[in-house]
């Protein structure tokens, strides 16, 4: 049988707190009615800190606001030009763990730069997505972070896809708790998409894997 459909929500951009509390509210709320939702956006610049944070990872004060939230991994910075996607769904009627979901938000990733000719990967023991760079001792650049929370069997929080935005704000932490972790982007990539582009591209692609038939226990 085949998974229900998901609602895109495209909200443009949005203040990150009003938009990590309506994900709250929402799944709070959330009935076994609820459709399941992906909701698109961008974020002023903002740097959030998981529950697995450590504040020591925020290198400098540069007058960017850091947010404590409830997703799991550590920081990471949003801005304009970055993508952002909250799959708001029902795990247990669509049959997925949450390592099943991480797959596919790091494999929606991993197609849409695919279908522009870009090659990325995913890193053992880092979640997210990866593209390597020129060198034999170069360390992967990360251009996809991911962070989730999952509250009665229903996720928030989700994926960041870097697109055409600063890169300058990543200096000032060690993304996601890596020193000196590289960044990079659709753009620099030589990828042409806007960020809305990209968003709704995204979105197609993780649809595409979410409404595969549900999988066998």
């Amino acid at each position: 049988m085949a998974a229900a459909p998901v609602l895109v929500r495209p909200l443009g951009r949005t203040d990150y707190v009003p938009a990590w509390r309506a994900m709250i509210d929402f799944t709070a709320a959330r009935t076994a009615a609820t459709a399941d939702e992906l909701w698109v956006c961008e974020h002023p610049p903002v740097y959030t800190l998981g529950q697995a944070g450590k504040p020591e990872h925020l290198l400098a004060d540069n007058g960017i606001p850091l947010v404590q939230i409830d997703r799991g991994g550590q920081i990471t910075y949003h801005g304009p030009g970055q993508v952002v996607v909250y799959p708001l769904l029902d795990l247990n009627r669509r049959g997925l763990g949450v390592r099943a979901l991480v797959g596919r938000l790091e494999q929606a990733v991993i197609d849409l730069l695919a279908e522009h000719g870009a090659v990325a990967r995913r890193l053992d023991g880092a979640p997210g997505v990866y593209v390597d760079r020129a060198g034999d001792d170069a360390f992967p650049a990360k251009i996809a972070a991911l962070g989730l929370r999952i509250r009665r069997g229903c996720s928030y929080h989700g994926l960041a896809l870097n697109v055409d935005m600063e890169l300058a704000p990543f200096s000032a932490i060690n993304p996601c708790g890596y020193a000196g972790m590289p960044v990079t982007q659709t753009r620099d990539l030589g990828i042409g998409l806007t960020p809305a582009q990209a968003g709704e591209a995204l979105a197609r692609h993780l649809i595409r894997l979410l409404e595969k038939p549900l999988e066998s226990p």
